[in-house]
């Protein structure tokens, strides 16, 4: 099948707002007809809730978290993207546009990049109205900064927190409409299963994670906005409960799963210290605006960093990327790490990391400058570490952030389930096969405050409401196949416990479909997969009961959700036969080793159809067109 995006077609500069002018509108008086289910409360759900709420809509959001406040969006920390060009240095919508069709690598539909440039000043006039405390200069304006990917400094931040005070800001939107009577709020609850009425989307099916009550809710639209699934590698950047869960059950009721195989690997995190970790931590990509990333130039130079002279040092990204230096875009300054380890150049325990230096930015503008600009982000790391950054560089090695996949949406944000519509991380629309750093924020709040208010009432529009109530049959239905999939997790009764094949699978997913991917690792994964699943199906250990607070049976049925989408990431990942972005196959790459991409053959999104566990998915392709951007090799040097 070939799918439609429903991009607006003419001009693209006006591409945005001639196709909400031709949207259906949905008047006050019978806004409060619908209800509309938002699941998640991170920047984008949480965001669309509260707008959904303020224009008169019945909402219902729910959460995982015991607060809605506590979305995995909290720990975003460099900054959000505008084209405000507050500080001239020649930012514009259309550059915006530009480096971010170009950071991803030319896989993103240009109509949706536009957009998203387009509305980005107006989240920054949004924030700061909340109060959100972005930083300011002496003059008391609002201050930037520059990351990966862009000549110019066009990132709003709040220190090293940027992520918890958009969240704080959309929260108290939230929270205002709470208390309004508009939105109805279901902490500690997740989606475990999407109710299909003839065809489209009317409701979720939910467990209460302290009762354990499994229950339907209804609306005549669902909103996800859950999340990404890197903690499919097990270790990653994410909170623990992120998960595919949502998606994936919705996937495995009919909505096509797009592009899986582009994951980003996030250059500066800290590096795993032993096999007792069950996480990393991210060190945010601003502090690479005033950190140097250097390797020794000698294999196994085993010296304290700060004994090495300048001389004996390579400071490989300003060598290999002078125009960008330490801001080269993300998939590429995590691989040129990667390269220096490889190369018996890395250090710290098992020579697994670089170093990030800010010994020059000190010299530069005072330790005072540096720690107003990142103090939390240098408590952090000395805490984990117990180093001291401000004397000695840190220490930095590549891990799983964020997911450029996601269930495939149209222009609108709907999947191609009449009723489901996906925003945030959890869609696949704009970021392409790489995200430049302080774009989720960006795409986030857009999609919330921007898109989905517009966009949820053309369908609604259309739509009578409350057709579906909770006794239909496709309810009860659901609620019964979410008890018999739990109780035969329970049932199971094994020898292994559920991290260990968390741990496992995890283990196959870095070294076969990690940072660089081959034919046979793919293959390998595609072969081990099955088994490891086989055998959690037989061999699994999950206590307690399905009545209770229950956490064993919480991650036990997003590690089975991880297990099937592993193979599907895998199987993406091996019919696409090029590199592009965070997805490097390393039979396709350039002379000098940079990614090699193959547009005459994979020019599209592909958008895989759920045919059944152990079945063969189908591909759907939408093609790409690029008409203001012109295809062309990716190149920061």
């Amino acid at each position: 099948m070939i799918l439609d995006g429903k991009c607006p077609k003419g001009p693209i500069q006006t591409s945005w707002d001639r196709h909400r002018f031709d949207l259906k509108l949905v008047n006050p008086a019978n806004k409060r007809k619908y209800k509309v289910l938002v699941v998640g409360t991170g920047l984008a759900g949480g965001a669309a809730a509260a707008s959904l709420g303020e224009l008169g809509y019945n909402v219902e959001a729910f959460c995982y978290q015991d607060s809605a406040r506590r979305a995995h969006s909290i720990a975003a920390q460099g900054g959000i993207n505008a084209a405000k060009n507050y500080p001239n240095d020649g930012d514009s919508i259309y550059r915006l546009f530009y480096d971010t069709i170009k950071g991803g690598d030319f896989r993103a539909r240009e109509a949706d990049v536009w957009r998203l440039a387009q509305v980005s000043n107006n989240i920054i006039d949004q924030c700061v109205a909340q109060g959100v405390p972005f930083a300011r200069d002496y003059a008391g304006y609002l201050d930037n900064r520059s990351f990966g990917g862009a000549q110019v400094s066009r990132t709003f931040y709040a220190r090293g927190q940027t992520g918890q005070q958009l969240l704080l800001g959309a929260y108290s939107a939230l929270s205002r409409q709470v208390k309004a009577g508009t939105v109805k709020l279901f902490a500690r609850t997740e989606m475990l299963d999407l109710v299909v009425v003839d065809g489209e989307a009317k409701g979720i099916t939910v467990r209460d994670l302290i009762t354990g009550e499994i229950r339907t809710h209804v609306g005549d639209a669902v909103v996800l906005a859950t999340g990404g699934y890197v903690n499919v590698f097990y270790l990653s950047t994410n909170a623990m409960g992120c998960s595919v869960t949502a998606n994936w059950r919705a996937h495995k009721k009919g909505a096509f799963f797009a592009n899986p195989c582009y994951t980003q690997i996030h250059p500066t995190c800290i590096p795993q210290s032993g096999d007792h970790q069950s996480k990393l931590t991210l060190m945010s990509e601003s502090l690479r605006n005033d950190g140097r990333c250097w390797a020794p130039k000698k294999k196994g130079d085993n010296r304290h960093p700060n004994d090495i002279p300048e001389e004996e040092r390579d400071y490989y990204l300003e060598r290999k990327y002078p125009s960008f230096g330490n801001l080269a875009p993300r998939d590429i300054a995590s691989r040129a790490a990667k390269e220096q380890c490889d190369d018996g150049r890395g250090v710290g325990p098992g020579g697994r990391g670089v170093n990030l230096d800010f010994s020059a930015a000190i010299k530069r503008v005072g330790e005072h400058t540096i720690r107003e600009r990142y103090g939390n982000l240098f408590e952090m790391y000395e805490k984990i570490t117990d180093e001291n950054a401000y004397k000695q560089p840190m220490r930095m090695y590549p891990a799983p952030h964020y997911s450029m996949g996601g269930l495939w949406v149209d222009y609108n944000c709907e999947s191609n389930v009449p009723g489901l519509f996906v925003l945030g991380e959890a869609n696949f629309s704009v970021h392409g096969a790489n995200r430049l750093g302080a774009s989720a924020l960006m795409q986030g709040l857009a999609d919330g405050y921007f898109v989905i208010p517009y966009t949820i009432a053309n369908y609604l529009a259309k739509t009578k409401p409350g057709t579906v109530s909770a006794d239909h049959p496709e309810c009860k239905k659901s609620v019964e196949d979410v008890k018999a999939y739990n109780n035969r997790l329970l049932n199971i009764n094994g020898k292994k416990t559920v991290s260990e094949f968390h741990r496992e699978l995890g283990k196959i997913m870095w070294e076969n479909v990690g940072m660089a991917r081959s034919e046979e690792s793919l293959k390998d994964a595609i072969k081990r997969i099955p088994v490891l699943r086989e055998e959690f199906w037989n061999n699994v250990k999950v206590t307690g009961k399905g009545e209770e607070l229950n956490q064993q049976l919480e991650n036990a049925g997003r590690v089975a959700d991880f297990l099937e989408f592993g193979e599907l990431m895998a199987k993406d990942a091996l019919h696409r036969n090029e590199s592009c972005g965070g997805h490097f196959r390393v039979e396709h790459q350039m002379p000098d080793g940079e990614a090699k991409r193959d547009d005459e053959n994979y020019c599209y999104v592909g958008a895989w159809e759920f045919k059944g566990v152990d079945k063969e998915p189908e591909l759907h392709k939408e093609p790409l067109t690029f008409e203001n951007v012109h295809l062309a090799v990716r190149s920061y040097k």
